[in-house]
C-alpha cells in the first residue's frame, strides 16, 4: 500500500528538522501499535542522513553492537567499541556538532527492561551538548503507559526535555474513503463502513485488508474470522504487555464496555460488584484506551457518565473475538463468522454514529459536538452539532436504514432537551436524519 495522508505531520517534522540545523531537537512520537509511527518517521527522513535504532529486548552490549554497525554503515565514520548506550549517545551528540543527522530510536520504552539508567544518562548528555549539537532526535514508542511515564512524569529525568510530543492518530474517514476507492472504485457505503468499523483507520489493519484483497463487507468479515486471520490474537498482543499481571480484570472491563455496559454501576454489577473505579481511571489516564462521555453541555463534574472504548478495532475484538474465545479454541471459526454476521448490524450501527461524529468533527464547522440522554434513557439524541457563533444547532438521528428515522420522535426529544437543559435558547434549530446512504 502506498503512503497515504500525514501531510500535516510531515510538514511539522520538516520544520523541526530545520530547527535542528542550529540546535539539537528532541521529538517524541507516541501512538498505539500498528498506527504507522515508524513508516511516518522513515518517510520523513528518506534521502537524508539518518540512523535508525530499533530497541529490542537483548543485552545492552548486543544492542550497542547493532547500533554501532548502523552508525558505521550510514555515516561512514569509525565509532569504536561501546557496551553502554549512554556513552554511545554522548558520542553521537558530540559527533553532531560537526555534522547534522537524524537519529530515530524506535520502541524507546524497551530501555525500561534493559537498563533503566539509560534515561538519566541521556538527560545528562542532552543537557550538556544540546546547544552546540545538530542532532535531530526522533523517539518513537508504542507502550503508552511507559512513554507517558518516561516523558511526562515530573519525577523522571527526561521530563520536559522533548520539544514536541506528537500523538499520532488513525486515518480519518476521508482518507479511508480515498484508500478504498483506489483499491475498489465500485465499493459500497457498506464496504466503507465495514473498513471503518473493523480498523478505525489504523494503518496496518487497513493495509492488511488491501493486501489480502478484502475490499467488500463479505470479504472483510471472512478474513477477520478465518483460522489464519492475523486479527485473532491481536488484542492480546496489543494489551497484555500494557496491563501486566492484572490483565484479566482489565480485559473483563473492556469486554463489558464493548458489549454495551457503559456505566460504572452496570459493569460492577455484571462483574459481581467488584470495585473498578481505580481500573477505569488507569484505563483512561495511563493506557488511553477508554474515555468518559457526558451529555453535551454537561459540567465536567457531572456524574452522568458513560464509558466507551475509543479504538474501533479493540471494541470489535472484545465484542466478538475475546467474548467467543471458546469458539476459537475449539476451531469453530465458521461459527465465529456466523456470530459476527448475525450481530454485525447492531455493532455497525454504533460505528455509524462514530463515523458521522468523526465526519462532522473533520468539517471544522461546529463549536460543540456531542450526544444527549436523560437519566431514564427515554430521551436520547445521537448527535447534536452546535455553532455558537452563528447560533445554530442541528439535532440528528442516525440509523443504518433511513426508513427507521423518526422525525416526530426526534422533535419530541429535542423539545425535552431544550426544556430541561436551558441550552440553545434563541438558536435556529434544524433536524436531520443520517443513514448509510449519507456516508
Amino acid at each position: 500500500m502506498r503512503f497515504y495522508d500525514r501531510e500535516r505531520e510531515l510538514k511539522n517534522l520538516d520544520r523541526i528538522e530545520e530547527l535542528s540545523l542550529s540546535e539539537a531537537q528532541m521529538t517524541i512520537m507516541v501512538g498505539r501499535r500498528r498506527i504507522g509511527k515508524t513508516q511516518l518517521l522513515l518517510k520523513n527522513t528518506e534521502q537524508k542522513p539518518t540512523l535508525y535504532f530499533f530497541v529490542t529486548r537483548k543485552s545492552e552490549n548486543l544492542l550497542c553492537r547493532d547500533f554501532i554497525e548502523e552508525i558505521v554503515t550510514k555515516l561512514n565514520v569509525p565509532i569504536g567499541e561501546y557496551s553502554s548506550f549512554g556513552k554511545l549517545f554522548e558520542h553521537l551528540m558530540i559527533l553532531a556538532k560537526e555534522r547534522h543527522f537524524n537519529l530515530i530510536i524506535d520502541e524507546f520504552q524497551e530501555f525500561t527492561h534493559i537498563n533503566n539508567s539509560v534515561f538519566s544518562e541521556m538527560q545528562k548528555h542532552w543537557d550538556l551538548h544540546k546547544k552546540s549539537s545538530k542532532i535531530n532526535l526522533l523517539i518513537s514508542g508504542s507502550i503508552y503507559s511507559l512513554m507517558h511515564k518516561i516523558f511526562e512524569d515530573k519525577k523522571e529525568p527526561l521530563f520536559s526535555r522533548a520539544g514536541q510530543i506528537i500523538h499520532l492518530k488513525p486515518f480519518n474517514v476521508s482518507v479511508l474513503r480515498e484508500i478504498l476507492s483506489d483499491y475498489n472504485p465500485n465499493h459500497t457505503n457498506e464496504d466503507l463502513l465495514t473498513l471503518y468499523s473493523l480498523t478505525g483507520g489504523v494503518a496496518w489493519y487497513v493495509e492488511l485488508f488491501m493486501k489480502f484483497k478484502a475490499f467488500t463487507f463479505d470479504e472483510m468479515i471472512s478474513l477477520i474470522a478465518s483460522e489464519d486471520s492475523p486479527f485473532i490474537n491481536e488484542g492480546k498482543n496489543l494489551l497484555i504487555e500494557e496491563f501486566g499481571k492484572e490483565y484479566t480484570i482489565y480485559f473483563s472491563i473492556l469486554e463489558c464496555i464493548a458489549r454495551g455496559l457503559t456505566t460504572r454501576g452496570e459493569i460492577e454489577s455484571y462483574l459481581g460488584q467488584i470495585e473498578i473505579s481505580g481500573y477505569l481511571t488507569r484505563l483512561e489516564r495511563d493506557f488511553s484506551l477508554i474515555k468518559q462521555q457526558r451529555t453535551i453541555f454537561a459540567k465536567p463534574s457531572s456524574k452522568q457518565v458513560r464509558y466507551y472504548i475509543e479504538d474501533n478495532f479493540i471494541t470489535f475484538w472484545f465484542r466478538f473475538i475475546y467474548k467467543y474465545q471458546n469458539f476459537i479454541e475449539s476451531g469453530s471459526y465458521k461459527l465465529l463468522e456466523n456470530i459476527i454476521r448475525r450481530d454485525y448490524n447492531a455493532f455497525s450501527g454504533l460505528m455509524l454514529e462514530r463515523y458521522f461524529k468523526s465526519k462532522y468533527r473533520e468539517s471544522g464547522q461546529y463549536t460543540n459536538l456531542g450526544s444527549f440522554w436523560d437519566r431514564k434513557g427515554e430521551n436520547e439524541i445521537d448527535l447534536i452539532a452546535v455553532n455558537e457563533l452563528d447560533r445554530t444547532a442541528e439535532f440528528i438521528e442516525i440509523k443504518r436504514n433511513s426508513s427507521r428515522i423518526n422525525f416526530k420522535d426526534l422533535e419530541k426529544k429535542t423539545s425535552y432537551f431544550l426544556k430541561h437543559t436551558n441550552e440553545c435558547k434563541g438558536y435556529t434549530i434544524s433536524y436531520k436524519g443520517l443513514s448509510l446512504e449519507d456516508m
